[in-house]
Protein backbone atom coordinates (compact mmCIF):
# COMPACT_ATOMS: atom_id res chain seq x y z
CA UNK A 1 0.00 0.00 0.00
CA UNK A 2 1.51 3.56 -0.71
CA UNK A 3 2.09 5.92 1.89
CA UNK A 4 -0.87 8.27 3.50
CA UNK A 5 -0.65 11.36 2.43
CA UNK A 6 -1.93 14.11 4.96
CA UNK A 7 -3.46 17.56 4.90
CA UNK A 8 -6.21 19.46 6.81
CA UNK A 9 -8.83 19.43 4.51
CA UNK A 10 -10.24 16.93 1.85
CA UNK A 11 -13.15 17.90 -0.44
CA UNK A 12 -14.85 15.23 -2.21
CA UNK A 13 -16.64 16.73 -5.61
CA UNK A 14 -15.68 19.21 -7.81
CA UNK A 15 -18.88 20.78 -9.06
CA UNK A 16 -20.58 24.07 -7.99
CA UNK A 17 -20.66 23.16 -4.46
CA UNK A 18 -17.34 21.34 -4.05
CA UNK A 19 -15.38 24.83 -6.03
CA UNK A 20 -17.01 27.13 -4.01
CA UNK A 21 -15.61 25.08 -0.64
CA UNK A 22 -12.23 24.62 -2.23
CA UNK A 23 -12.20 28.81 -2.41
CA UNK A 24 -13.54 29.37 0.69
CA UNK A 25 -11.44 26.95 2.63
CA UNK A 26 -8.10 27.83 0.27
CA UNK A 27 -5.86 29.26 2.84
CA UNK A 28 -6.09 25.55 4.24
CA UNK A 29 -5.05 23.90 0.82
CA UNK A 30 -7.53 21.64 0.05
CA UNK A 31 -7.34 18.17 -1.56
CA UNK A 32 -10.40 18.25 -4.02
CA UNK A 33 -11.13 14.25 -5.44
CA UNK A 34 -12.79 14.80 -8.60
CA UNK A 35 -13.67 11.39 -10.10
CA UNK A 36 -13.94 12.72 -13.52
CA UNK A 37 -11.92 15.11 -16.11
CA UNK A 38 -13.49 17.81 -15.32
CA UNK A 39 -14.93 20.29 -12.74
CA UNK A 40 -18.73 21.16 -12.82
CA UNK A 41 -20.18 18.20 -11.61
CA UNK A 42 -24.01 17.78 -13.41
CA UNK A 43 -23.41 20.67 -15.28
CA UNK A 44 -20.94 18.61 -17.20
CA UNK A 45 -21.95 14.95 -16.84
CA UNK A 46 -25.64 15.46 -16.94
CA UNK A 47 -26.53 17.66 -19.20
CA UNK A 48 -28.45 18.06 -23.23
CA UNK A 49 -27.62 20.00 -25.93
CA UNK A 50 -31.06 22.06 -25.37
CA UNK A 51 -29.92 22.41 -21.13
CA UNK A 52 -30.06 25.82 -19.87
CA UNK A 53 -29.69 27.24 -16.63
CA UNK A 54 -33.60 27.70 -14.83
CA UNK A 55 -32.63 31.39 -13.45
CA UNK A 56 -31.72 34.48 -14.73
CA UNK A 57 -28.00 34.79 -14.86
CA UNK A 58 -28.12 37.47 -11.56
CA UNK A 59 -29.45 34.98 -9.47
CA UNK A 60 -26.84 32.31 -10.73
CA UNK A 61 -23.44 33.87 -9.87
CA UNK A 62 -20.93 34.24 -7.08
CA UNK A 63 -21.02 36.99 -4.89
CA UNK A 64 -17.21 38.63 -5.75
CA UNK A 65 -17.94 37.27 -9.44
CA UNK A 66 -20.47 38.33 -11.36
CA UNK A 67 -21.45 37.63 -15.33
CA UNK A 68 -20.02 39.53 -17.78
CA UNK A 69 -23.41 40.05 -19.20
CA UNK A 70 -25.21 39.66 -16.05
CA UNK A 71 -28.12 41.98 -16.91
CA UNK A 72 -28.93 39.66 -20.24
CA UNK A 73 -32.22 38.38 -19.37
CA UNK A 74 -31.73 35.21 -21.31
CA UNK A 75 -31.03 31.43 -19.29
CA UNK A 76 -27.36 30.43 -20.19
CA UNK A 77 -26.45 26.99 -21.59
CA UNK A 78 -24.53 24.49 -19.67
CA UNK A 79 -21.64 25.42 -21.85
CA UNK A 80 -22.00 29.05 -20.50
CA UNK A 81 -22.72 28.02 -16.95
CA UNK A 82 -18.80 25.88 -17.52
CA UNK A 83 -17.19 28.66 -19.12
CA UNK A 84 -18.17 30.76 -15.96
CA UNK A 85 -17.35 28.08 -12.89
CA UNK A 86 -14.07 27.44 -14.80
CA UNK A 87 -13.53 31.75 -15.54
CA UNK A 88 -14.34 31.62 -11.67
CA UNK A 89 -11.96 28.49 -10.89
CA UNK A 90 -9.14 30.27 -12.53
CA UNK A 91 -9.46 33.58 -10.91
CA UNK A 92 -9.12 32.62 -7.69
CA UNK A 93 -6.64 30.15 -8.25
CA UNK A 94 -8.42 26.56 -7.00
CA UNK A 95 -7.91 24.67 -10.07
CA UNK A 96 -4.59 23.99 -8.78
CA UNK A 97 -6.60 22.25 -5.74
CA UNK A 98 -8.07 19.48 -7.62
CA UNK A 99 -7.15 16.23 -8.53
CA UNK A 100 -8.94 14.90 -11.91
CA UNK A 101 -9.85 10.94 -12.50
CA UNK A 102 -8.96 10.48 -8.54
CA UNK A 103 -12.31 8.49 -7.82
CA UNK A 104 -13.27 8.42 -3.90
CA UNK A 105 -14.08 4.42 -3.63
CA UNK A 106 -13.67 4.06 0.76
CA UNK A 107 -13.74 6.34 3.66
CA UNK A 108 -13.12 5.22 7.48
CA UNK A 109 -13.28 7.14 10.43
CA UNK A 110 -10.12 6.95 12.42
CA UNK A 111 -10.59 9.92 15.38
CA UNK A 112 -11.00 9.21 18.78
CA UNK A 113 -14.34 10.43 19.39
CA UNK A 114 -16.88 8.48 19.46
CA UNK A 115 -19.93 9.35 17.89
CA UNK A 116 -22.17 8.08 20.49
CA UNK A 117 -20.73 10.49 22.76
CA UNK A 118 -21.80 14.02 20.71
CA UNK A 119 -25.11 14.41 22.57
CA UNK A 120 -25.74 17.03 24.49
CA UNK A 121 -22.75 19.63 25.31
CA UNK A 122 -20.41 21.57 22.98
CA UNK A 123 -19.52 20.03 19.41
CA UNK A 124 -16.13 21.39 19.46
CA UNK A 125 -13.06 22.75 16.78
CA UNK A 126 -13.52 20.98 13.58
CA UNK A 127 -9.67 21.42 13.37
CA UNK A 128 -8.19 19.79 16.00
CA UNK A 129 -4.39 19.02 14.51
CA UNK A 130 -4.86 14.79 14.36
CA UNK A 131 -6.24 13.01 11.47
CA UNK A 132 -10.01 11.89 11.91
CA UNK A 133 -10.63 10.67 8.02
CA UNK A 134 -8.88 8.34 5.82
CA UNK A 135 -10.00 8.64 2.53
CA UNK A 136 -8.73 5.85 -0.33
CA UNK A 137 -8.91 6.88 -4.01
CA UNK A 138 -8.41 5.13 -7.27
CA UNK A 139 -6.35 7.23 -9.71
CA UNK A 140 -6.87 7.18 -13.35
CA UNK A 141 -7.05 3.04 -14.68
CA UNK A 142 -4.44 2.43 -11.71
CA UNK A 143 -5.70 -0.54 -9.74
CA UNK A 144 -3.28 0.85 -6.58
CA UNK A 145 -5.56 2.35 -3.62
CA UNK A 146 -3.72 6.01 -2.81
CA UNK A 147 -4.96 6.50 0.99
CA UNK A 148 -4.84 10.10 2.65
CA UNK A 149 -5.73 11.52 5.85
CA UNK A 150 -7.19 14.57 7.00
CA UNK A 151 -8.50 16.20 10.00
CA UNK A 152 -11.49 17.65 8.12
CA UNK A 153 -13.71 16.71 5.30
CA UNK A 154 -16.53 18.00 2.99
CA UNK A 155 -18.77 15.97 0.76
CA UNK A 156 -19.82 17.37 -1.95
CA UNK A 157 -20.99 14.61 -4.62
CA UNK A 158 -24.33 16.56 -4.83
CA UNK A 159 -28.12 15.18 -4.98
CA UNK A 160 -28.07 14.41 -8.97
CA UNK A 161 -25.99 12.31 -11.47
CA UNK A 162 -23.68 9.38 -11.26
CA UNK A 163 -26.64 6.37 -10.10
CA UNK A 164 -29.61 6.42 -11.76
CA UNK A 165 -32.94 5.82 -10.27
CA UNK A 166 -34.73 2.68 -12.15
CA UNK A 167 -38.46 2.29 -11.42
CA UNK A 168 -39.49 -1.85 -9.79
CA UNK A 169 -40.81 -3.74 -12.15
CA UNK A 170 -43.27 -6.54 -11.60
CA UNK A 171 -41.47 -10.04 -12.33
CA UNK A 172 -41.70 -10.21 -16.34
CA UNK A 173 -42.43 -6.92 -16.86
CA UNK A 174 -39.55 -5.36 -16.90
CA UNK A 175 -36.73 -3.80 -19.44
CA UNK A 176 -36.11 -7.52 -20.13
CA UNK A 177 -39.12 -8.30 -22.28
CA UNK A 178 -38.86 -5.29 -24.05
CA UNK A 179 -37.85 -5.98 -27.06
CA UNK A 180 -36.53 -2.23 -27.93
CA UNK A 181 -33.73 -0.08 -26.56
CA UNK A 182 -34.12 1.25 -23.21
CA UNK A 183 -31.59 3.68 -21.62
CA UNK A 184 -31.78 6.35 -18.45
CA UNK A 185 -31.58 10.13 -19.30
CA UNK A 186 -27.61 10.29 -17.59
CA UNK A 187 -27.36 7.58 -20.54
CA UNK A 188 -29.05 10.08 -22.86
CA UNK A 189 -26.54 13.23 -22.04
CA UNK A 190 -23.12 10.94 -22.49
CA UNK A 191 -24.11 10.71 -25.93
CA UNK A 192 -23.07 13.34 -28.84
CA UNK A 193 -25.36 15.51 -31.20
CA UNK A 194 -25.02 12.29 -33.69
CA UNK A 195 -25.29 9.16 -31.64
CA UNK A 196 -28.84 11.22 -29.68
CA UNK A 197 -30.40 11.88 -33.90
CA UNK A 198 -29.72 8.41 -34.38
CA UNK A 199 -30.85 7.23 -31.58
CA UNK A 200 -33.91 9.39 -31.92
CA UNK A 201 -34.73 10.08 -35.60
CA UNK A 202 -37.57 7.79 -37.06
CA UNK A 203 -38.06 5.81 -33.93
CA UNK A 204 -41.12 5.62 -31.43
CA UNK A 205 -39.60 7.51 -28.34
CA UNK A 206 -41.67 6.79 -25.09
CA UNK A 207 -40.10 9.50 -22.49
CA UNK A 208 -41.24 8.32 -18.78
CA UNK A 209 -41.33 11.40 -16.45
CA UNK A 210 -42.25 14.63 -16.59
CA UNK A 211 -39.34 17.36 -14.83
CA UNK A 212 -36.82 19.04 -16.32
CA UNK A 213 -34.95 16.64 -17.40
CA UNK A 214 -38.03 14.68 -19.53
CA UNK A 215 -38.98 17.85 -21.07
CA UNK A 216 -35.42 19.19 -22.58
CA UNK A 217 -35.65 15.25 -23.36
CA UNK A 218 -39.10 15.97 -25.43
CA UNK A 219 -37.72 19.08 -27.35
CA UNK A 220 -34.83 17.02 -28.51
CA UNK A 221 -36.75 14.20 -29.56
CA UNK A 222 -39.58 16.60 -31.50
CA UNK A 223 -36.59 18.23 -33.12
CA UNK A 224 -34.97 15.11 -34.56
CA UNK A 225 -38.23 14.09 -35.92
CA UNK A 226 -39.62 16.82 -38.19
CA UNK A 227 -40.79 16.12 -41.82
CA UNK A 228 -43.30 13.05 -42.87
CA UNK A 229 -40.77 10.44 -41.61
CA UNK A 230 -40.72 11.58 -38.21
CA UNK A 231 -42.24 10.14 -35.34
CA UNK A 232 -43.81 11.23 -32.29
CA UNK A 233 -42.73 10.99 -28.93
CA UNK A 234 -45.08 10.22 -26.00
CA UNK A 235 -44.00 11.44 -22.43
CA UNK A 236 -45.70 9.17 -19.71
CA UNK A 237 -46.84 11.66 -17.06
CA UNK A 238 -47.53 9.82 -13.26
CA UNK A 239 -47.38 13.34 -11.07
CA UNK A 240 -48.26 16.81 -12.78
CA UNK A 241 -46.06 20.02 -11.59
CA UNK A 242 -46.57 23.52 -12.30
CA UNK A 243 -44.27 24.62 -15.50
CA UNK A 244 -43.16 28.03 -16.69
CA UNK A 245 -42.52 29.98 -19.29
CA UNK A 246 -40.44 32.78 -18.14
CA UNK A 247 -39.78 34.82 -15.49
CA UNK A 248 -42.64 37.02 -15.87
CA UNK A 249 -46.26 36.72 -14.68
CA UNK A 250 -49.10 39.24 -15.87
CA UNK A 251 -46.35 41.61 -16.75
CA UNK A 252 -44.33 40.94 -13.15
CA UNK A 253 -41.40 39.80 -12.64
CA UNK A 254 -41.61 36.61 -10.84
CA UNK A 255 -39.25 37.60 -8.09
CA UNK A 256 -42.03 39.97 -6.24
CA UNK A 257 -43.92 36.94 -5.74
CA UNK A 258 -41.99 34.60 -3.50
CA UNK A 259 -38.09 35.95 -3.38
CA UNK A 260 -38.32 39.41 -1.49
CA UNK A 261 -38.50 39.88 2.02
CA UNK A 262 -42.20 41.16 1.73
CA UNK A 263 -43.18 38.46 -0.48
CA UNK A 264 -41.48 35.45 2.36
CA UNK A 265 -42.74 37.58 5.16
CA UNK A 266 -46.39 35.64 4.45
CA UNK A 267 -44.60 31.92 4.55
CA UNK A 268 -43.64 29.92 7.58
CA UNK A 269 -39.78 29.64 8.60
CA UNK A 270 -38.51 29.02 11.70
CA UNK A 271 -37.98 30.48 15.48
CA UNK A 272 -40.88 32.88 14.50
CA UNK A 273 -42.58 32.89 17.54
CA UNK A 274 -46.18 33.40 18.43
CA UNK A 275 -47.05 36.53 16.97
CA UNK A 276 -45.43 35.55 13.63
CA UNK A 277 -47.40 32.27 14.12
CA UNK A 278 -50.83 33.91 14.27
CA UNK A 279 -49.39 36.49 11.71
CA UNK A 280 -48.89 33.37 8.98
CA UNK A 281 -52.15 32.06 9.62
CA UNK A 282 -54.08 35.25 8.97
CA UNK A 283 -51.76 35.60 5.58
CA UNK A 284 -52.98 32.24 4.38
CA UNK A 285 -56.00 33.75 2.41
CA UNK A 286 -52.98 35.88 1.04
CA UNK A 287 -50.46 33.12 -0.02
CA UNK A 288 -53.08 31.15 -1.69
CA UNK A 289 -54.01 34.71 -3.92
CA UNK A 290 -50.60 34.70 -4.82
CA UNK A 291 -50.67 31.46 -5.97
CA UNK A 292 -54.34 31.51 -7.80
CA UNK A 293 -52.26 34.49 -9.80
CA UNK A 294 -49.72 32.49 -11.00
CA UNK A 295 -51.78 29.87 -11.80
CA UNK A 296 -54.36 31.87 -13.78
CA UNK A 297 -51.61 33.03 -16.02
CA UNK A 298 -49.77 29.91 -17.20
CA UNK A 299 -53.21 28.26 -17.40
CA UNK A 300 -54.09 31.62 -19.90
CA UNK A 301 -50.35 31.29 -21.42
CA UNK A 302 -50.01 27.63 -21.97
CA UNK A 303 -52.48 24.73 -23.09
CA UNK A 304 -52.10 22.72 -19.82
CA UNK A 305 -55.90 22.16 -19.92
CA UNK A 306 -55.41 21.38 -23.75
CA UNK A 307 -53.33 18.76 -22.89
CA UNK A 308 -54.58 17.62 -19.95
CA UNK A 309 -51.82 18.70 -18.02
CA UNK A 310 -52.91 21.61 -15.54
CA UNK A 311 -51.99 20.49 -11.66
CA UNK A 312 -54.79 20.30 -9.01
CA UNK A 313 -52.44 21.12 -6.23
CA UNK A 314 -51.45 24.86 -6.04
CA UNK A 315 -48.43 26.25 -7.83
CA UNK A 316 -47.15 27.18 -4.06
CA UNK A 317 -46.46 23.48 -3.64
CA UNK A 318 -44.09 22.90 -6.40
CA UNK A 319 -42.33 26.19 -5.26
CA UNK A 320 -41.81 25.05 -2.13
CA UNK A 321 -40.55 21.39 -3.11
CA UNK A 322 -38.12 23.40 -6.00
CA UNK A 323 -40.13 21.11 -8.61
CA UNK A 324 -40.54 23.97 -11.05
CA UNK A 325 -39.11 23.67 -13.94
CA UNK A 326 -38.71 26.43 -16.66
CA UNK A 327 -39.65 25.28 -19.65
CA UNK A 328 -38.21 25.23 -23.52
CA UNK A 329 -39.22 28.32 -25.69
CA UNK A 330 -40.51 25.42 -28.28
CA UNK A 331 -42.02 22.66 -26.06
CA UNK A 332 -45.94 23.44 -26.95
CA UNK A 333 -45.00 24.64 -30.12
CA UNK A 334 -44.54 21.08 -30.95
CA UNK A 335 -46.97 19.64 -28.99
CA UNK A 336 -49.68 21.52 -31.07
CA UNK A 337 -47.35 20.19 -34.06
CA UNK A 338 -48.10 16.73 -33.11
CA UNK A 339 -44.26 16.00 -32.11
CA UNK A 340 -44.55 15.60 -28.38
CA UNK A 341 -48.00 13.62 -27.16
CA UNK A 342 -48.45 13.24 -23.33
CA UNK A 343 -49.78 10.11 -21.31
CA UNK A 344 -51.19 10.04 -17.96
CA UNK A 345 -50.39 7.10 -15.98
CA UNK A 346 -49.50 6.33 -12.32
CA UNK A 347 -48.54 2.42 -13.16
CA UNK A 348 -46.59 1.05 -15.98
CA UNK A 349 -44.66 -1.82 -17.24
CA UNK A 350 -43.22 -3.13 -20.38
CA UNK A 351 -44.38 -5.84 -22.96
CA UNK A 352 -42.27 -6.95 -25.69
CA UNK A 353 -43.55 -4.07 -27.95
CA UNK A 354 -43.37 -1.74 -25.82
CA UNK A 355 -45.34 0.39 -22.48
CA UNK A 356 -48.18 -0.84 -21.05
CA UNK A 357 -50.54 0.83 -18.54
CA UNK A 358 -53.10 0.23 -15.55
CA UNK A 359 -56.01 0.49 -18.15
CA UNK A 360 -54.87 -2.19 -20.51
CA UNK A 361 -53.50 0.29 -23.14
CA UNK A 362 -50.03 0.19 -24.85
CA UNK A 363 -47.70 1.87 -26.52
CA UNK A 364 -45.50 0.81 -29.31
CA UNK A 365 -41.98 1.80 -28.55
CA UNK A 366 -38.63 1.58 -30.24
CA UNK A 367 -36.98 3.78 -27.67
CA UNK A 368 -37.92 3.96 -23.61
CA UNK A 369 -36.01 6.74 -22.01
CA UNK A 370 -35.98 7.07 -18.13
CA UNK A 371 -36.13 10.26 -16.81
CA UNK A 372 -37.06 9.49 -13.43
CA UNK A 373 -34.27 11.00 -11.58
CA UNK A 374 -31.15 9.71 -9.31
CA UNK A 375 -30.50 7.95 -6.13
CA UNK A 376 -28.50 10.36 -4.34
CA UNK A 377 -28.35 8.01 -1.10
CA UNK A 378 -27.00 4.74 -2.71
CA UNK A 379 -24.14 7.36 -3.95
CA UNK A 380 -23.59 8.75 -0.62
CA UNK A 381 -23.77 5.36 1.08
CA UNK A 382 -21.36 3.82 -1.22
CA UNK A 383 -18.40 5.73 0.77
CA UNK A 384 -19.76 6.23 4.02
CA UNK A 385 -18.59 3.79 6.92
CA UNK A 386 -20.58 2.73 9.55
CA UNK A 387 -22.02 3.75 11.34
CA UNK A 388 -22.38 7.02 9.81
CA UNK A 389 -23.73 5.69 6.78
CA UNK A 390 -26.85 4.78 8.28
CA UNK A 391 -27.29 8.34 9.83
CA UNK A 392 -28.07 9.15 6.60
CA UNK A 393 -31.33 7.92 6.83
CA UNK A 394 -34.41 9.87 8.52
CA UNK A 395 -37.94 9.11 8.65
CA UNK A 396 -38.62 11.95 6.02
CA UNK A 397 -36.10 10.83 3.71
CA UNK A 398 -33.46 13.30 4.16
CA UNK A 399 -30.19 14.04 5.71
CA UNK A 400 -30.52 15.43 9.06
CA UNK A 401 -27.86 18.65 8.14
CA UNK A 402 -27.57 21.98 10.79
CA UNK A 403 -27.71 25.08 8.31
CA UNK A 404 -27.61 22.47 5.35
CA UNK A 405 -24.16 21.17 6.18
CA UNK A 406 -23.28 19.81 9.36
CA UNK A 407 -24.65 16.66 10.74
CA UNK A 408 -24.53 16.71 14.57
CA UNK A 409 -23.61 12.98 14.66
CA UNK A 410 -21.03 12.71 12.48
CA UNK A 411 -17.55 14.21 13.58
CA UNK A 412 -15.08 16.24 11.58
CA UNK A 413 -17.11 16.18 8.23
CA UNK A 414 -19.20 18.51 6.36
CA UNK A 415 -21.77 18.07 3.77
CA UNK A 416 -22.65 20.90 0.69
CA UNK A 417 -24.98 21.03 -2.58
CA UNK A 418 -27.15 18.92 -0.06
CA UNK A 419 -30.34 21.98 0.49
CA UNK A 420 -32.11 23.47 -2.46
CA UNK A 421 -33.47 26.92 -3.26
CA UNK A 422 -34.19 28.91 -6.49
CA UNK A 423 -30.42 29.48 -6.56
CA UNK A 424 -28.39 25.96 -5.46
CA UNK A 425 -25.03 28.18 -6.66
CA UNK A 426 -25.88 31.04 -3.80
CA UNK A 427 -27.07 28.72 -1.16
CA UNK A 428 -23.79 26.51 -1.72
CA UNK A 429 -21.83 29.58 -1.74
CA UNK A 430 -22.91 31.20 1.48
CA UNK A 431 -22.85 27.41 3.67
CA UNK A 432 -19.13 27.76 2.49
CA UNK A 433 -19.16 31.04 3.77
CA UNK A 434 -20.23 30.09 7.18
CA UNK A 435 -18.56 26.97 6.97
CA UNK A 436 -14.76 28.36 6.41
CA UNK A 437 -15.56 30.39 9.33
CA UNK A 438 -16.53 27.89 11.46
CA UNK A 439 -13.70 25.94 10.52
CA UNK A 440 -11.21 28.75 11.50
CA UNK A 441 -13.74 29.30 15.14
CA UNK A 442 -14.87 32.54 14.27
CA UNK A 443 -17.63 30.90 15.76
CA UNK A 444 -18.82 27.78 17.79
CA UNK A 445 -21.64 25.44 16.89
CA UNK A 446 -24.40 25.24 19.33
CA UNK A 447 -25.39 21.95 21.07
CA UNK A 448 -26.26 19.04 19.23
CA UNK A 449 -29.68 19.25 20.97
CA UNK A 450 -29.73 22.53 19.50
CA UNK A 451 -28.87 21.63 16.04
CA UNK A 452 -31.14 18.74 15.78
CA UNK A 453 -33.90 21.13 17.40
CA UNK A 454 -33.25 23.79 14.27
CA UNK A 455 -33.27 21.01 11.86
CA UNK A 456 -36.31 19.42 13.23
CA UNK A 457 -38.03 22.60 12.93
CA UNK A 458 -36.85 23.20 8.96
CA UNK A 459 -38.38 20.14 8.41
CA UNK A 460 -41.62 20.40 9.37
CA UNK A 461 -42.19 23.11 7.56
CA UNK A 462 -41.21 21.87 4.64
CA UNK A 463 -43.32 19.04 5.12
CA UNK A 464 -46.09 21.35 6.17
CA UNK A 465 -45.55 23.41 3.45
CA UNK A 466 -45.65 20.90 0.45
CA UNK A 467 -47.21 17.50 -0.41
CA UNK A 468 -44.29 16.99 -2.14
CA UNK A 469 -41.73 17.12 0.73
CA UNK A 470 -39.02 14.83 -0.33
CA UNK A 471 -35.72 16.90 -0.40
CA UNK A 472 -34.41 19.84 1.74
CA UNK A 473 -36.10 22.78 -0.01
CA UNK A 474 -35.85 26.08 1.54
CA UNK A 475 -37.57 27.94 -1.54
CA UNK A 476 -40.31 29.83 0.70
CA UNK A 477 -38.02 31.01 3.58
CA UNK A 478 -34.47 31.13 1.94
CA UNK A 479 -34.01 34.81 3.32
CA UNK A 480 -34.65 34.24 6.47
CA UNK A 481 -32.22 31.29 6.50
CA UNK A 482 -29.53 33.32 5.17
CA UNK A 483 -30.42 36.00 7.81
CA UNK A 484 -29.47 32.95 10.45
CA UNK A 485 -26.37 31.89 8.96
CA UNK A 486 -25.23 35.81 8.45
CA UNK A 487 -26.01 36.31 12.11
CA UNK A 488 -24.00 33.01 13.06
CA UNK A 489 -21.19 34.64 11.53
CA UNK A 490 -21.34 37.78 13.03
CA UNK A 491 -23.32 39.76 9.92
CA UNK A 492 -26.23 41.91 9.74
CA UNK A 493 -29.00 39.94 8.38
CA UNK A 494 -30.29 42.82 6.73
CA UNK A 495 -28.13 43.06 3.37
CA UNK A 496 -29.60 46.18 1.60
CA UNK A 497 -28.70 49.57 1.35
CA UNK A 498 -32.12 50.58 3.05
CA UNK A 499 -35.69 49.63 3.99
CA UNK A 500 -37.46 50.21 0.81
CA UNK A 501 -35.33 47.79 -1.04
CA UNK A 502 -34.66 45.62 1.85
CA UNK A 503 -38.49 45.02 1.60
CA UNK A 504 -39.39 44.63 -2.49
CA UNK A 505 -36.10 43.70 -3.82
CA UNK A 506 -34.76 40.35 -4.60
CA UNK A 507 -31.81 38.67 -2.49
CA UNK A 508 -29.32 37.34 -4.79
CA UNK A 509 -25.63 36.36 -3.91
CA UNK A 510 -24.41 40.09 -4.60
CA UNK A 511 -25.84 40.76 -1.58
CA UNK A 512 -24.00 38.54 0.42
CA UNK A 513 -20.08 40.08 -0.43
CA UNK A 514 -17.69 39.27 2.16
CA UNK A 515 -17.95 41.27 5.29
CA UNK A 516 -14.93 42.12 8.17
CA UNK A 517 -16.10 44.38 10.66
CA UNK A 518 -19.57 45.49 10.15
CA UNK A 519 -17.82 46.44 6.27
CA UNK A 520 -18.79 44.86 3.02
CA UNK A 521 -15.10 44.37 0.90
CA UNK A 522 -16.42 44.74 -2.76
CA UNK A 523 -14.23 43.49 -5.48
Amino acid sequence: MATTITSKIGIIGAGISGIAAAKQLSEHSPIIFEATESIGGVWKHCSFRSTKLQTPRCDYEFSDFPWTQRDNSSFPSYKEILDYLYSYADHFDVLKFVKFNSKVVEIRFVGDRDPADLKVGEYGSLLTGKHVWEVAVLTGSSETLQWYAFEFLVVCTGKYGDIPKIPDFPLNKGPEVFGGKVLHSLDYSKMNEEETTQLLKGKKVVIIGYKKSAIDLAVECAEANQGPEGQACTMVVRTLHWTVPHYSIWGLPFYLFYSTRSSQFLHQRPNQGLLRTLLCHLASPMRRAVSKIIESYLVYKLPLEKYGLKPDHPFEEDYASCQMAILPDNFFTEADKGNIKFKRASKWWFWEGGVKFEDNTKLEADVVVLSTGYDAKKKLKAILPEPFRSLTEFPSGNMLLYRGTIHPFIPSMAFVGYVESVSNLHTAEIRCKWLSRLVNDRFKLPSVERMLEQTTKEMEIMRRTTRFYKRNCISTFSINHSDEICEEMGWSSWRKKNWLAEAFSPYNSQDYEEEEEGKIIRG
